[in-house]
């Protein structure tokens, strides 16, 4: 990894959003914001980035939207949490 912030390593979004759900179920938003805070300011979750992650680790069956659809990140009335099999 270089000293450019924009030089992280793949995968490193999905580990910190399953790391953020494993606290407790959350809309996207409070996921971009607990990620933000836990890092103290050193990774800031762009929505165009988020939102598509999000998408991916649906389809992977890692995470499950309770409520609404996932459309948009700062959609209170859909909550992501972490399914079982992605505890492990």
């Amino acid at each position: 990894m270089g000293s450019n912030p924009g030089d992280v390593v793949q995968g490193t979004l999905e580990m910190l959003i399953l790391k953020t759900l494993a606290l407790e179920p959350m809309h996207g938003y409070g996921v971009a914001l607990r990620i933000e805070q836990v890092s103290e300011g050193v990774f800031r979750v762009n929505p165009g980035s988020l939102l598509p992650a999000l998408l991916r680790m649906e389809r992977a069956g890692s995470v499950k939207a309770s409520g609404a659809p996932l459309k948009t990140i700062a959609a209170p009335s859909t909550t992501c949490l972490l399914r079982a099999a992605a505890r492990r």
